[in-house]
């Protein structure tokens, strides 16, 4: 008899921390599935907002909105000051404020620039000879200004500033390649 009334307490308590397993499980998904559309709205209301301000988007201050940029990956201020500009490959050289440091900022990657350098000499290349961007020297520090670390509307904004300062449209372009040098 004492044999049977253990089997069938054991069996209970099994039973029951199946049970038990079981409402669990459901609890998990039932959570996740409320996480999911937590971030489903988020994201949705992200894309409101940005896409009403993307009517409003406006720089006033290029020259200053790049400076920031540039700071917040640098750590401290450059006082940027615009040398000069070019159109094959693209790209923008500035001088810090106490002339120290050189920068190169453009839409090109390290390694988009490492194929044009060994990829064939063409007519434009020529014309291009003179172009930093493709003279750097090996201790470069190169960092990417992106949506992640420029604010949720850089994209935008990079697009006007660019614009702004060389005077070339930078289209479809939701990066920045920051080439730091002396």
């Amino acid at each position: 008899m004492e044999i049977i009334l253990a089997i069938v307490v054991a069996s209970a308590v099994i039973f029951f921390g199946a049970l038990i397993s079981i409402g669990n499980e459901r609890q998990r998904k039932a959570i996740d599935g409320l996480r999911e559309q937590v971030i489903l709205w988020a994201v949705q209301d992200l894309k409101i907002k940005r896409e009403h301000l993307v009517r409003t988007v406006q720089v006033t201050d290029p020259l200053g909105w790049l400076n920031k940029a540039a700071s917040k990956i640098c750590g401290y201020d450059l006082k940027l000051q615009v040398l000069e500009m070019f159109e094959e490959p693209q790209s923008l050289i500035c001088a810090s404020g106490d002339g120290s440091v050189k920068v190169a900022f453009s839409s090109l990657s390290p390694a988009d620039l490492r194929r044009i350098k060994n990829g064939k000499q063409n007519r434009l290349s020529q014309f291009a000879g003179h172009n930093p961007l493709l003279f750097l020297p090996k201790g470069v520090n190169v960092h990417e200004l992106s949506v992640l670390n420029g604010g949720y509307l850089f994209d935008l904004e990079l697009s006007l500033v660019w614009k702004e300062l060389t005077g070339q449209n930078l289209e479809f372009s939701n990066r920045l390649w920051m080439y730091e040098y002396s």
